[in-house]
């Protein structure tokens, strides 16, 4: 692909973009400028892209899957875990609007100054993108709608849970090659589906 509509025109097609709030926001978002300087002429492509420290910004068709199974909502407050590029972040801060918000954490230093910088220039305002352990976040109880994880779990943490409102929604990547999605129905019903077929850079918590 070789332009920003083309690669829409490719996820439609493909079936795995159905959410007119999702295409709004590729189209707000750029992948260009959330991509290094030596892969800015594969941005519009179907595929991951390296970035730092073996680190990827993710295949947009895996983004969009995993945007569609977290069912966005005007006014949703969002943590987005592993938030690399800050591509990510972008997208879901411009699907829940100026009443939403998003906590965005990333552990790696030089992958995190990068996602900063792109933050900042995109001029959203309703993005804390911090570059630290995502962990600390979700273990002070702070309540969220939505929970995207873009780096892998070695299994998915029960306190994550515990972090969504009911109603609420986790998902995000297990290193056994699936995508997980949580849905808290209630304080004691939890309901989990697993999508294979997916790779992911692994989670490193801090410690």
């Amino acid at each position: 692909m070789q332009s920003l509509e083309q690669l829409i025109l490719h996820l439609k097609r493909s079936g795995v973009l159905k959410s007119f709030s999702i295409e709004n926001a590729l189209r707000a978002v750029d992948r260009k400028n959330f991509v290094s300087t030596e892969t800015k002429s594969f941005a519009y492509e179907d595929r991951a892209l390296k970035t730092f420290k073996n680190q990827t910004i993710s295949q947009p068709t895996t983004v969009v899957f995993m945007l569609e199974l977290l069912d966005l909502e005007q006014g949703d407050r969002v943590l987005d875990i592993g938030a690399g590029s800050g591509w990510v972040s972008c997208l879901i801060a411009s699907i829940v609007g100026k009443e939403g918000f998003v906590d965005a954490f990333e552990l790696e230093e030089v992958v995190g100054v990068f996602g900063l910088k792109n933050i900042k220039r995109s001029g959203f305002e309703n993005i804390n993108y911090q570059i630290k352990d995502a962990g600390e976040s979700w273990r002070r109880r702070i309540l969220y709608d939505k929970i995207y994880a873009g780096a892998a779990f070695r299994e998915v943490p029960t306190d994550l849970a515990s972090s969504l409102k009911i109603g609420g929604i986790f998902v995000g990547p297990t290193q056994d090659g699936f995508i997980v999605k949580i849905m808290k129905k209630s304080r004691k019903k939890i309901l989990v589906e697993a999508y294979p077929g997916f790779s992911f850079v692994p989670f490193i918590e801090k410690v």
